[in-house]
């Protein structure tokens, strides 16, 4: 999709707001027409070349009515466009979100998370100036048609002296805006990569100050600004000096003007009414030779924009931005024959099933959120992964022919020496990874797209680094979910949680820091086994869950875990015995591939590695 296509499919995402915005600040500014016409009429019937029916007080009440109508126009005009402008920025985040949370989360983005932030903020911001602006310049290209004609009637040779000039002076500067795209890039690259070292900074303060690398990390710091400022002063050198042309081309039709009529007026063909009236459209004419301006200058910095939006897609199509979707206003449109989300989460549907979102729905009237529905899947018999492969294009590392199968109830332990893919096989298996090959099969259906089906109530998942939320503890732990009654309780309990609640200050409100600072290596562990633990599913996956823990709350932990998971399957990636203890089934992975798999008791007797990995840990 080029930029123009782009431009029109934003258009016509709420066609009738933006007519509406258009006819608004078309009225805007064609309203001038009338005061410019009172205008000469007054000086003309001062003059005595004209006698007006009504007399001088009612051009000036005519005048003030017209100011008035004007001023009421604008605040109209105001309603629309920013009705309009919010639509267009929230449809656009909203749709970028939503692609960033459907992809799998090793690539969910593209760029640092401070890039991604600009990409949000300010290449949105710069498509939503570009579509306000345009409204201004097409409303006063219908002005300066109806001005033109005016003062072609009155003078048609001082028309074309006039404004031919400034036509030429300012397409000459236009010339001049090719090189704001070349600048507002680099400002936009510069910036961007500012932010993100302001991220990856207050990410990774404490790695900073044990590596004593604070004075290096401000230094490049420190080059990346200065590179910064140095993009930024050109591209706003280059912006105000072209404004500073479109603004003074008003100033250069003046003095035209002045002394073209005062020529014609000595020689008794022009009066001071024709006068009034071309020194007041002249500001209007020029003010559509400025917003062209302006609307060019923002639409090429949002051909900029646009392409690092599309960026953000990965390769999507980019029609997805613009796809119609409820951003928080109205209310939205039940999916199928009026059943809510709710209803239709309780219905059977077949693995990795999702449903479309109503494309074709304008977005406030009403429309669901575009999201497909929560899949519900039949209950876990049995959940089986046959020649699942995935490597890291970078590397070349990862995992190849990995066969698995999970029985319902049943406790199976990944385990193996660091770097042979066991947290690489987890993320596969739930989509998180997006596999090279090999198929995932529920009950012997096919999961067609894992990302979408192994969620809850299919699946919960608790990660290697737990990541919370600069928010209430309970918050953190429910993301959302409705909460039942005892749910968090029974959640705390399993993850062994319950004896910190009460040394927390605030218990389950105490807010828990950036990332979780407040909290130790093991609360934070365990909280995000709470939170997993609360949904309910049927197949919990646990990466290195236990390895801030301590031996017995470790103990404690699994025990209650497989005392009350009930028929949920746990797939458990860990080396700790406590975990290989309590296992049904242990496979083993080395270089990305299954090496040995059985129970604890064959696997001592019949795998080295897994004799290292056991005895190995009686050694730590």
């Amino acid at each position: 999709m080029k930029t123009r296509q782009f431009f029109i499919s934003i258009i016509r995402y709420r066609p009738g707001l933006y007519a509406l915005n258009l006819i608004a600040w078309s009225l805007i500014h064609m309203a001038p027409l009338v005061p410019g016409l009172l205008t000469k009429a007054f000086f003309d019937d001062l003059e005595g070349s004209y006698d007006f029916p009504y007399g001088i007080a009612a051009i000036a009440a005519l005048l003030v009515a017209a100011a008035l109508g004007r001023i009421a126009l604008i605040y109209v005009g105001f309603l629309t466009d920013v009705n309009v402008r919010y639509r267009v920025s929230m449809l656009l985040r909203r749709n970028m979100l939503a692609h960033v949370l459907k992809e799998p989360g090793a690539r969910a983005i593209p760029v640092s998370p401070g890039e991604a932030i600009s990409n949000f903020r300010d290449d949105v911001d710069h498509t939503e100036e570009a579509f306000s602006w345009s409204v201004d310049m097409l409303g006063l290209v219908g002005f300066v048609v109806v001005a033109s004609w005016i003062l072609l009637s009155i003078d048609a040779q001082m028309t074309v002296l006039v404004f031919v000039p400034l036509i030429l002076v300012v397409t000459a500067a236009q010339i001049g805006t090719a090189r704001i795209q070349k600048y507002r890039a680099a400002s936009r690259e510069a910036t961007a990569k500012v932010t993100g070292a302001i991220s990856e900074m207050f990410s990774n303060v404490q790695a900073i100050q044990v590596a004593g690398a604070e004075k290096r990390v401000v230094g490049r710091f420190v080059q990346l600004s200065e590179k910064r400022r140095e993009t930024m002063v050109k591209d706003k050198l280059m912006t105000e000096a072209l404004s500073s042309v479109f603004a003074n081309s008003v100033n250069l039709g003046t003095g035209l003007i002045l002394l073209l009529a005062g020529y014609k007026m000595r020689a008794g063909g022009f009066t001071v009414g024709d006068l009034a009236l071309f020194v007041y459209y002249l500001t209007f004419v020029t003010q559509l030779i400025g917003n062209v301006g302006n609307f060019m200058t923002y639409y090429k910095q949002m051909a900029v924009s646009f392409g690092r939006i599309k960026s953000m897609l990965q390769g999507a199509p980019a029609q997805l931005l613009t796809k119609p979707a409820y951003i928080g206003l109205g209310r939205r449109k039940p999916r199928r024959g009026g059943q809510s989300e709710e209803a239709r989460a309780t219905q059977a549907a077949p693995a990795g099933a999702a449903s479309p979102a109503d494309a074709g729905q304008p977005a406030e009237s009403p429309v669901d959120d575009g999201f497909p529905p929560p899949v519900a899947a039949p209950p876990l018999q049995m959940l089986e992964a046959r020649g699942l492969t995935y490597r890291f294009p970078e590397t070349g590392r990862g995992i190849e022919g990995i066969d698995l199968t999970l029985r319902a109830g049943s406790f199976t332990v990944v385990t193996g020496m660091i770097g042979s893919g066991k947290t690489t096989l987890v993320r596969t298996l739930l989509g998180l990874l997006p596999a090279e090959a090999g198929e995932i099969r529920w009950n012997g259906e096919l999961v067609e797209r894992p990302a979408d089906f192994f969620v809850p109530p299919q699946s919960a998942y608790t990660a290697q680094i737990p990541r919370l939320y600069s928010d209430r503890l309970r918050n953190n732990i429910l993301l959302g979910q409705p909460e039942r009654p005892g749910s968090v309780e029974g959640a705390l309990h399993a993850a062994v949680m319950e004896e910190d609640i009460g040394g927390l200050e605030q218990g389950l409100d105490t807010m828990v820091g950036p990332r979780g600072v407040k909290l130790s290596g093991g609360q934070a562990q365990r909280t995000a086994a709470a939170r997993m633990l609360v949904r309910d599913a049927q197949l919990y996956v646990f990466d290195d869950l236990s390895s801030a823990l301590d031996v017995e709350t470790e103990r404690r932990l699994w025990e209650r875990l497989f005392r009350q998971r009930g028929d949920a399957a746990c797939l458990v990636v860990s080396h700790r015995k406590a975990a290989l203890a309590h296992a049904d089934h242990i496979i083993v992975l080395h270089g990305g591939r299954i090496e040995a798999e059985g129970s604890a008791e064959e696997l001592l007797r019949t795998s080295e590695s897994f004799r290292q990995l056991w005895h190995g840990e009686e050694t730590g």
